[in-house]
């Protein structure tokens, strides 16, 4: 049996590890739900032009074998989830019976008692989930959902500017990100680099430089370390030096995708997601011309965050209405749905099993070194509040030139006030 990314990206972030053992709640539920009636609503954050056309199929497989299990399919837009759901949840009115969870408010939800732990249902029995994504879903001993995908960021790059431009391999350093950009702009008239000004997207420049944003075992904020501060200074000068065009003021991300699919810039830093959108696009050239490689190494060595989505359910529903919400969640999650969604997407599953059925799936496998580098993020209720203060910390270092030492030492300060009040600072 071949499982291309699981033996290899182990040594980073484990993903190729055994499900670990979970605790037990016998009172979660589960068990035959073959004849059950009820209909679910489910916020689906996926991109809805690009990922929601392949979760529909999956619903429509889902009804074949669950007629009288109705899916209200909503497509909630992601920067607006995570809050909305708090506020639904909090008022007890609203909330969508089924979430797709970024990895960071699972346990920020569960701290809160707003989902349903799943410990003794058959979403667990038996299941080899990717211990990784798995972890983002325990919290004080428990499990609140599985995973969808599991993702990182890499180097994305156009192999035929490349080519244009005389490089033969994608660089590994931000140095060789720089040297490969001057060459892009000088033989192949196109911008260098686009990096999206969000928080997210300086995380490997963070981690290049052996930063993280908190020490949790420390109760430290580092997020304003001199190693951050060097990290993120690196970004800065990418943009200050022209290797790497000054992201958009009001769309970075969206002119960050156009300009990269229009062949107008030789290099992103993106991930899985965007694999099917950029290779579909008939103005790149298909995904034989798309080259993916790990994040560039800084003065430390190369890191990427782990991200992906996970599958999670409202605590506030009756127990046989959980009980159908359990069987669409195990339908989403088996082995046969995430490769289908593997298959149609590119994107990475969470269910290990899922890797037996890719064989070669070339757009799976391309992500294999990158996984090697890819770096755990703190999986506490805090996590998922991490990224609005460096957000703004990124517009402001990014887009506007701001002094990098004060723009982290703000976010720093809006960790201790707001975020982890009880951790200590520099």
């Amino acid at each position: 049996m071949r499982r291309p990314l699981l033996a290899l990206s182990a040594a980073a972030v484990s993903l190729a590890m055994a499900l670990t053992a979970c605790g037990s709640d016998t009172s979660s539920g589960g068990g035959d739900t073959g004849s059950m009636k009820a209909t679910l609503t489910w916020w689906d954050t996926a991109d809805p032009t690009n990922e929601a056309p392949a979760f529909k199929k999956l619903i429509a497989k889902f009804n074949e074998q669950y007629p009288d299990i109705k899916i209200n399919y909503q497509s909630v837009p992601f920067a607006d989830a995570q809050a909305k759901f708090k506020t639904a949840a909090e008022s007890k009115s609203g909330a969508p019976d089924i979430l797709r969870a970024e990895v960071a408010w699972v346990p920020e939800f569960a701290s809160l008692g707003y989902l349903y732990a799943i410990d003794g249902t058959e979403l667990l029995d038996g299941v080899n989930f990717l211990e990784t994504p798995l972890s983002s879903d325990q919290y004080d001993g428990k499990t609140y959902g599985v995973p969808q995908v599991t993702d990182t960021l890499g180097l994305m790059y156009n192999k035929k500017l490349f080519a244009k431009a005389g490089i033969t391999k994608p660089p590994a350093t931000w140095d060789e990100v720089a040297a490969a950009a001057k060459l892009l702009k000088k033989k192949a008239k196109v911008g260098g680099i686009y990096i999206n000004s969000g928080g997210y997207f300086l995380l490997p420049f963070l981690y290049g430089e052996g930063a993280d944003l908190v020490d949790v075992a420390g109760k430290k904020i580092t997020v304003n370390s001199a190693a951050a501060i060097k990290g993120v200074s690196a970004a800065q000068k990418l943009v200050q030096s022209g290797a790497a065009i000054k992201p958009d003021a009001n769309d970075s991300y969206g002119t960050m995708m156009t300009l990269f699919k229009e062949g107008k810039v030789g290099m992103i830093i993106n991930g899985p997601w965007e694999v099917a959108n950029v290779s579909g696009d008939p103005k790149f050239g298909g995904f034989e011309n798309l080259g993916i490689a790990p994040v560039p190494a800084g003065s430390v060595g190369a890191g990427a965050p782990v991200g992906g989505h996970n599958y999670v359910i409202y605590s506030g529903m009756s127990q046989d209405k959980a009980k159908a919400a359990i069987a669409f969640v195990k339908f989403m999650s088996s082995a046969d749905s995430e490769a289908f969604i593997a298959n149609e997407l590119g994107l990475l599953p969470g269910n290990a099993d899922a890797y037996d059925q890719l064989g070669d799936n070339a757009k799976v496998s391309a992500w294999a070194e990158a996984l090697k580098v890819a770096k755990p993020r703190p999986w506490i209720p805090e996590g998922g509040q991490f990224f609005g203060p460096l957000d703004e910390m990124a517009t402001k270092v990014m887009v506007q030139g701001g002094n990098v030492k004060k723009a982290l030492n703000t976010v720093a300060s809006k960790y201790k006030n707001e975020v982890v009040t009880d951790y200590s600072t520099n």
